[in-house]
């Protein structure tokens, strides 16, 4: 057997996986097929590369990603520590300067002397898989060939799904005569306060953290942007594609066209919003998402889509306040690849059919990028006990690395390898882990932020 352990892909399951395996002082060869070659939404030569959305979700440990963040955290994550550190304003949630996240997650890689890189396009894992370990980690925007190698593996043919990003805007070319900064509930005017009280307090926050853009509609500004974007050109996709698009991250046009109040209790809600210029509550918010650390450039939240980019541009400057808007980035659809997880990888994310193969990130069906990570860190504890354990065929059931089901880690793992017909995608969520002993908390963030202290004292335990 080989004296490394091969990691095929360099996002951020790969980079975990890598970082993980090499403290552990093994080995690892590091597959990355950029600069060689890049995916249709890939753009960056570094490792690590986030393509969507700045946002890491919520730091809350009442809020499940909150929470595996934390986990990840005290496991010594590579990628939830660099992301700490390269972490912009975005109010409760951990947000990244993109550019600088990759930067210093590839400087970590590049400098550990037990981590070779290898710029090249894998196509074929199976001589791979006879001569030692492999990770599989090549994420939603698997290649073509590497696709089809996989399918061969798992005797699968459905690998596809696909999801949407969203538009990046300058911040210099929004108008600030209409638009205001604010996270949710801070900014509104509270009943005991008057008009004059409320502005006052609004311009002794100017200056303070500024995370978010807040772009107020009133009924007809919303209703005229809203039968715009519903009649919009998109890019044409097959009728496959339609059916694959996966549910949590629905392109905004398609949500549209559900009913014309959707995006106004999706998206665009404006509660916890007044409008500085008629102190009432708008009709409908867009709201704007620190994407760097300067603060020059800004995300449309839940603005995913699939618009042709001159739509994006005519569409969205309907919007007040971005009449002049200069778009950075433009949002894109894109394939994504996932196995069927749950028929194929046991909670190790280990390959039920060859011990030898693993796999970790998107393609094994968890939906999110501190999701990704976990299944990356458990990967590679697991791959590591195979691999120092000659006998691993005949003692792998006592070697496995596993995490309780009542962390969030050990959740996505068990459900990601549960049978389940109708496996989807799935995010970090408190409804996978299991309920709390004892009569049941109605108060909901109560009963999360039990759920969360359990998961802290099982996960000590388990250290």
């Amino acid at each position: 057997m080989n004296d490394y352990i091969t990691v095929i892909g360099g996002g951020l399951a790969g980079c975990e996986t890598a970082y993980q395996i090499a403290k552990r002082n093994i080995k690892v060869k590091l597959y990355e097929m950029k600069p060689i070659k890049f995916s249709p939404a890939h753009s960056n030569k570094d490792l690590a590369e986030i393509v969507c959305s700045n946002s890491f979700k919520s730091n809350l440990l009442t809020n499940a990603c909150g929470l595996l963040k934390e986990e990840l955290r005290r496991l010594d994550s590579l990628l939830i520590k660099t992301a700490d550190k390269t972490s912009v304003a975005a109010g409760q949630a951990l947000a990244v300067d993109r550019e600088a996240f990759s930067e210093k997650v590839t400087e970590a890689i590049e400098n550990n002397p037990l981590i070779e890189i290898i710029h090249e396009e894998v196509t074929d894992v199976s001589k791979m898989s006879k001569d030692g370990i492999i990770i599989i980690a090549t994420g939603p925007l698997t290649s073509e060939g590497l696709a089809e190698q996989i399918s061969k593996i798992t005797g699968e043919d459905k690998l596809y799904f696909y999801d949407a990003a969203a538009p990046i805007i300058s911040k210099d070319s929004i108008d600030f005569n209409i638009a205001f900064y604010g996270d949710r509930y801070s900014e509104e005017k509270k009943k005991d306060e008057t008009e004059e009280e409320w502005r006052k307090r609004l311009k002794e926050q100017e200056g303070k953290e500024q995370s978010y853009i807040n772009l107020p509609m009133n009924k007809e500004e919303y209703e005229s942007f809203w039968n715009e974007l519903v009649n919009a050109d998109v890019v044409t996709l097959h009728d496959f594609e339609k059916r694959e698009i996966f549910e949590g991250c629905m392109p905004i046009e398609i949500m549209a066209k559900r009913g014309i109040d959707t995006l106004r209790f999706g998206p665009l809600k404006p509660v916890g919003f007044d409008d500085p210029r008629t102190v009432r509550r708008p009709y409908a918010v867009v709201q704007l998402r620190q994407d760097d650390k300067q603060a020059s450039i800004y995300n449309m939240v839940g603005f995913q889509t699939n618009l042709k980019y001159g739509e994006q541009k005519r569409v969205f400057s309907i919007i007040p306040g971005l009449q002049n808007a200069e778009f950075v980035k433009y949002g894109v659809m894109h394939r994504n690849t996932y196995i069927n997880s749950s028929k194929l990888l046991d909670e190790t994310y280990c390959l039920k059919s060859n011990p030898n193969i693993y796999f970790a990130g998107q393609i094994t069906g968890v939906e999110g990028y501190v999701e990704s990570i976990s299944s990356g860190l458990v990967a590679a504890l697991n791959a590591v006990e195979t691999f120092n354990n000659r006998n691993y065929k005949e003692n792998k059931e006592k070697n496995k690395r596993t995490f309780p089901e009542t962390t969030v880690i050990g959740a996505l793992a068990k459900y990601i390898s549960t049978p389940n017909s109708k496996f989807q995608p799935m995010n970090a969520n408190f409804g996978i882990l299991p309920e709390l002993e004892g009569k049941k908390i109605k108060d909901k963030k109560l009963r999360y932020q039990k759920l969360a202290e359990r998961s802290l004292k099982d996960l000590e335990e388990r250290l």
